[in-house]
């Protein structure tokens, strides 16, 4: 129908019907908008179920379960970028953000002259005091059962003998490469695994050091890979086999390995939809210029593929694909923070626990009450905590890092059957008081005291749980304590001599044999 034989009620039908399809555009972008949001605000628990995948590998998920009894681990980042104290690889990113500012180097500003010179690094990385038998030792003695160490970070430098590359700390060119230990991953590997603590490989995706991500015929552009990888399918398959080789050769060269922790999310299997839907994102209202800091790219490694060859190296390997949606992320991640509320599935929430990721010179630790409430807080809402510590170019931890794992060496020593092999329990927390409990029926109560109390009060009660009639209740280190019911709840009274001479300093645990 032509505009001029519409009537007036059929210019306003028209005039109604196009309204209704503006309208519907806008919301469909405000839905799109949300969704990102969503995605970006990893922290929202809801989505977060949304966005889990349970695994169906039979072996991995026996041991994923066996994970999530393990509750506490140690994370460490280390790299030849150590040497400046820098944040790890970001500053080779030419990428408008703070954790990519370049501070060190004869001329920052000159990117090129940067990066030569942060790779150069890797000539002059001697850490000559390295000693991971006494670094296993203190992790074990503060109660960690397991750790996860960088391999390779994005900057490509690769902490182990890899065939695939030069760059590496046993490099042609490295001051290094004749030590006794120069193989850092295997030394390090051995060390945790004598003391019974399991073994993770982080490895990152990306790797900003081969010719095969960042083609050198290209300037970086961002995080992504410089070219288009389905235009230039032969360049883009090489490092294909690149990554599936390395992370290969970590899983067939270095004994036991019972977690494969990759990084670099961005680099997966993106659909179009997802891609359009970012972009969509990130041209909102808010962008009022054009310009994105960063893009998003398809770069798809044949990730379920390299995971069934990892399996076949070794059975039960528990895969975490940081931030890609899909069932090779057996737990989730969220980055140095906790969540408000316990989340339904497997997760850790790695945490500094001084500095930075990387080595800082001069790091300052977190508290032992910090450390010890971190840990309560993370394994009453049914999650495990892997704290970071970064060794120095020298090879040595700070002494800091040691006093911090004595902290939870002393606690871990009263407490810590409140701790392993415990799962939430509803409702997680009252007041001061957070709550574990053993498949038995065995229930603990935390009470987490307040940074300067140091004697305990003289009762504490719990709102919503109630003791068996029979039930042992008995104080953490000390012995049996008298209890009454008090409404729905209960209430302990806590003798006069304990009160001023606590088990523990920090966190003080209530168990009880049995509720009703």
């Amino acid at each position: 129908m032509s505009v001029q034989a519409m009537t007036g009620s059929d210019y306003r039908n028209a005039r109604r019907t196009f309204l209704i399809i503006t309208h519907m555009r806008k919301v469909l972008i405000i839905a799109s908008s949300i969704l990102l949001i969503s995605h970006l605000v990893y922290s929202q628990a809801v989505y977060e179920e949304e966005r889990y995948v349970p695994e169906t590998d039979p072996l991995a998920l026996a041991k994923i379960e066996q994970w999530q009894e393990l509750k506490f681990g140690l994370l460490m980042h280390w790299g030849a970028y150590s040497q400046w104290g820098i944040v790890e690889s970001w500053s080779l990113c030419p990428e408008e953000y703070g954790w990519c500012v370049r501070t060190k180097g004869s001329n920052p500003n000159d990117y090129f002259t940067y990066k030569r010179e942060y790779e150069n690094l890797a000539l002059t990385f001697n850490p000559v005091k390295f000693n991971p038998e006494k670094w296993a030792k203190a992790a074990k003695a503060a109660g960690m059962r397991y750790m996860v160490f960088t391999t390779k970070h994005h900057d490509g430098f690769t902490m182990f003998d890899s065939k695939y590359t030069d760059y590496k700390v046993t490099g042609s060119k490295s001051i290094f490469r004749q030590h006794p230990k120069a193989n850092i991953t295997k030394e390090i590997f051995d060390a945790f695994r004598s003391q019974d603590i399991w073994t993770g490989a982080y490895f990152s995706k990306p790797d900003w050091n081969s010719e095969y991500y960042w083609d050198p015929k290209y300037p970086p552009r961002d995080r992504n890979v410089n070219y288009e990888p389905e235009a230039n399918p032969d360049r883009w398959q090489k490092f294909i086999d690149f990554t599936h080789n390395q992370i290969l050769e970590l899983m067939t060269d270095y004994g036991k390995v019972d977690i494969l922790w990759l990084d670099g999310g961005w680099v997966a299997k993106t659909p179009k939809g997802q891609i359009t839907d970012w972009y969509r994102g990130q041209l909102g209202e808010q962008n009022v210029n054009g310009y994105l800091k960063h893009r998003i790219v398809n770069q798809d490694i044949n990730m379920d593929d390299l995971v069934v060859k990892a399996r076949k190296k070794q059975p039960g390997l528990i895969v975490v694909d940081r931030a890609v949606h899909g069932k090779n992320q057996n737990y989730l991640t969220p980055e140095n923070r906790v969540p408000e509320k316990p989340l339904p599935f497997p997760w850790e929430s790695p945490m500094i626990s001084g500095g930075g990721w990387s080595h800082t010179f001069n790091a300052k630790y977190m508290s032992g009450h910090k450390a010890i409430h971190l840990l309560v807080d993370i394994v009453s809402k049914g999650g495990n905590l892997l704290l970071n510590i970064a060794p120095g170019p020298d090879g040595t931890w700070q002494q800091g890092a040691y006093d911090l794992l004595e902290e939870y060496a002393a606690w871990m020593e009263v407490n810590s059957q409140a701790i392993y092999e415990t799962n939430a329990m509803a409702p997680y927390k009252e007041d001061k008081v957070a709550i574990t409990q053993k498949k038995d029926g065995t229930v603990y109560f935390l009470y987490m005291a307040d940074e300067n109390e140091t004697t305990m009060p003289a009762q504490i009660k719990v709102k919503s749980l109630q003791p068996a009639i029979k039930a042992q209740v008995s104080l953490l280190g000390k012995g049996k304590l008298r209890w009454k019911n008090e409404g729905d709840g209960f209430v302990v009274t806590i003798p006069e001599k304990w009160r001023k001479n606590p088990p523990a300093n920090y966190v003080w645990t209530i168990k009880v044999s049995a509720l009703k």
